[in-house]
C-alpha cells in the first residue's frame, strides 16, 4: 500500500516537532470548545493525535487512489460543452474520497461543521494532494474561499456558506483578474451596481483565467464605486452559479490540466457585498491572496517531491555501462542536490504556516476581546513576520519545484520528455506555480519591505541562539557571517536613496535573507535528528557560494550595474 504520509519522514518529521501549542491553544480558546463539539482535542496531545492521524488517512487516499488516477485525469481533463463544465468521472471521485474524509472544511471553525484545524495541518495535506495531482490541489486548495466568508462575511453569510463547504456540497472560486489585468488588480473593472429599491447588488463584466471558475460560490473583486480608478473603489462580494454567470471558454493550458480555468461573463449576477465597500482589495483580497501563496507553496513542494521521487527511482533502475545510473557521480550529486532543495521548500513552508497560524490566532483574538499589551505585541509581531516570510516561501518554493522537475527530466534523458513518465507532467505543472497568485518578481515586492525593515530579525535571533555544537557550530558560525554580510548589503542599498537601484538589488536582498533563514531551520531540525546534518550542512555550503555571488553584486556601484543592465537590454 502506498501512503504519502507513511512514506515521507520528512513531512512526518515536521508535524511531529513543529511548535504549535500556542497557536492551536488559542484556535480552541484553551480547549473549552470541547465542552460543546464533538471534533474539538481535549489539549494538545489529543490535537495533535488528530492531526496526525487526519494526515494519514489523507496520504492513504492520495497514495492508492488519487496517483494512479492522475495520468488519465491529466490526458482527458474536463469537458467544457455549451457553457457547462464537466470534470472528469475521476476528478469527481477524487473529491468525493475527500470529503467523505471529513477534509472539505478542514480549517473551518467546528461552529459551522469544520474541523477548525490550523493552516499548518492543512498545508501537509495540500502538500501531500499536489504530490498526487497537482491540479486537484487547485479544487481542494480553494477552501480559502469558505476562510474568507468566515473572517469578514457576516453571520447569515457564514451560516448560509459554510457548512455547505464542509460537508463537501459547494465549491468555490476566487474571481479576481480580467482580461487587461493580471497583477493590477486596483485597475479591476467589473462593475458592482446596488438597486436602490431592493438594495440587491449586481455584477457586470468579465472575468479571466478564473481557476475552477466553474464554481457554485464566487468571490468577486468589483467596482462597487462610481467615478474611482483605483484599488479604493473595489468590494469584495459573494455570488452564486446561475444563469447570468457564463462561463464563455476554458482555457487550453500547458500543464494543470485537470481544473478547468474559465474566461467568465457577468450579466447582472445577484450579488451579496462581504464585508465592507471599499475593502476589497486593501483588506480582503490580500487576506485572500496570502492564503494563496502559501497553497501555491504546498504545491510546488508537492510536485517537487514527486519529481524528485520518480528521478530517484528511475536512476535506481536506469542501467548504463553495466551499472545503474544513480551510481554516476552526475547524477547522485543531482539527486543530492534535488533532496536539499526540496527539504530547504518545505521546512521554510512549515515555519511560514506556523507564523501564519499565529497571526490568524491573535487576530481572531482581537476580534472578541481586548487585547492585552503582551498580546497586542504578539498580533503586530506575528502580522509582521508573516508578512514577509508568505512572499519569501512562495519565491523559494515555486523556483524549487521548476528547477526539481527540470532536473528530473534530465536524469530521465529522452525518456524525461516523452508522456510514458510522469516526469514531463511535473514539469508541466511546476511552471504555473511561480506564476498565478502572484509572479516571483510581485514576491519580491510583497518582501523586501520587510527585508528592508528587518522585520524577521527577531526569530533569526531565536535561532541563533540555539545550543549547536560541533559541526553544527561551524555550520552556524557560517551562517552568521552570511548575516552580517546581509545586514550590511541592506543599509547599503537603504541608504543609497535611489529606487531604480532599490528595485534592481531586491531580489538578491530577498534571495540572500531566504538563504540566511532557511540555512538556521535546517540547523535547528538537525538539533533534533542527526540524520539532518547532512542537509543542513550541504544548504549551506551551496547557499554560501550563491549568497556571496548576491552580495558582490549588491556592493558593487549602484550606476555602474544600472547603467549595464541598460547597455544590454539596448545592444
Amino acid at each position: 500500500m502506498s501512503n504519502f504520509y507513511k512514506d515521507n519522514k520528512d513531512l512526518q518529521f515536521t508535524l511531529e516537532n513543529i511548535d504549535l501549542v500556542e497557536a492551536v491553544g488559542l484556535k480552541e480558546e484553551n480547549y473549552t470548545k470541547a465542552e460543546k463539539f464533538d471534533t474539538a482535542p481535549l489539549n494538545y496531545k489529543d490535537a495533535l493525535d488528530n492531526y496526525i492521524r487526519l494526515a494519514d488517512v489523507v496520504g492513504e487516499i492520495c497514495g492508492e487512489n488519487i496517483a494512479p488516477r492522475s495520468t488519465i485525469v491529466d490526458e482527458v481533463g474536463p469537458h467544457f460543452e455549451n457553457g457547462v463544465v464537466t470534470y472528469h468521472e475521476l476528478t469527481q471521485k477524487n473529491l468525493k474520497e475527500l470529503a467523505q474524509a471529513d477534509v472539505a472544511g478542514v480549517t473551518l471553525p467546528h461552529e459551522y461543521g469544520g474541523l477548525n484545524f490550523p493552516a499548518t495541518v492543512y498545508t501537509m495535506m495540500t502538500e501531500m494532494v499536489s504530490r498526487a495531482d497537482a491540479s486537484l490541489q487547485n479544487l481542494f486548495g480553494l477552501q480559502d474561499i469558505a476562510e474568507t466568508i468566515c473572517d469578514f462575511g457576516n453571520e447569515e453569510q457564514r451560516q448560509e456558506f459554510l457548512p455547505r463547504f464542509a460537508r463537501g456540497e459547494v465549491d468555490g472560486s476566487m474571481d479576481l483578474t480580467e482580461p487587461d489585468f493580471g497583477s493590477d488588480l486596483q485597475s479591476v473593472r467589473l462593475r458592482a451596481w446596488q438597486d436602490e429599491k431592493t438594495g440587491q447588488w449586481y455584477l457586470n463584466g468579465m472575468k479571466r483565467f478564473i481557476t475552477n471558475g466553474c464554481a457554485d460560490v464566487h468571490l468577486v473583486l468589483a467596482r462597487s464605486e462610481e467615478g474611482t480608478s483605483d484599488g479604493r473603489g473595489l468590494s469584495m462580494f459573494i455570488a452564486e452559479k446561475c444563469p447570468q454567470l457564463v462561463v464563455r471558454r476554458i482555457e487550453n493550458k500547458l500543464g494543470i490540466h485537470g481544473v478547468a480555468t474559465c474566461e467568465l461573463q457577468y450579466n447582472d449576477v445577484p450579488a451579496q457585498l462581504c464585508g465592507k465597500r471599499r475593502f476589497g482589495l486593501i483588506k480582503y483580497v490580500m487576506s485572500l491572496m496570502n492564503g494563496a501563496r502559501v497553497a501555491i507553496s504546498a504545491q510546488a513542494v508537492g510536485i517537487a517531491e514527486a519529481a524528485y521521487r520518480e528521478a530517484k527511482k528511475y536512476a535506481s533502475e536506469r542501467m548504463q555501462f553495466k551499472k545503474s545510473i544513480d551510481q554516476f557521480p552526475a547524477i547522485y550529486d543531482m539527486l543530492a542536490s534535488m533532496k536539499v532543495k526540496v527539504t530547504a521548500a518545505r521546512t521554510l513552508l512549515y515555519e511560514t504556516t506556523r507564523a501564519v497560524d499565529l497571526r490568524s490566532a491573535y487576530n481572531a483574538l482581537a476580534e472578541k476581546q481586548t487585547l492585552t499589551a503582551e498580546e497586542k505585541a504578539k498580533q503586530k509581531y506575528y502580522n509582521k513576520v508573516a508578512a514577509v516570510l508568505t512572499p519569501m516561501c512562495k519565491a523559494l518554493a515555486t523556483e524549487i519545484s521548476n528547477q526539481v522537475a527540470y532536473d528530473a527530466i534530465q536524469i530521465h534523458g529522452g525518456t524525461g520528455y516523452m508522456k510514458d513518465f510522469p516526469v514531463e507532467r511535473y514539469y508541466r505543472d511546476a511552471r504555473i506555480t511561480n506564476i498565478y497568485e502572484g509572479t516571483t518578481q510581485l514576491q519580491i515586492v510583497a518582501a523586501i519591505g520587510g527585508v528592508i525593515q528587518r522585520d524577521n530579525t527577531e526569530r533569526i535571533n531565536e535561532l541563533l541562539a540555539l545550543p549547536f555544537e560541533g559541526r553544527l557550530a561551524r555550520l552556524a558560525e557560517k551562517v552568521k557571517g552570511m548575516l552580517a554580510k546581509q545586514e550590511e548589503a541592506v543599509a547599503f542599498v537603504a541608504n543609497k536613496k535611489d529606487p531604480v537601484y532599490h528595485d534592481l538589488m531586491a531580489r538578491s536582498l530577498v534571495e540572500n535573507e531566504t538563504y540566511v533563514f532557511v540555512g538556521l531551520l535546517m540547523l535547528r531540525d538537525a538539533l533534533k535528528c542527526a540524520d539532518r546534518e547532512v542537509l543542513a550542512e550541504r544548504y549551506i555550503i551551496d547557499g554560501e557560494f550563491e549568497f556571496e555571488k548576491r552580495y558582490l553584486r549588491i556592493m558593487s556601484d549602484d550606476k555602474t550595474v544600472i547603467d549595464n543592465h541598460r547597455d544590454v537590454i539596448n545592444y
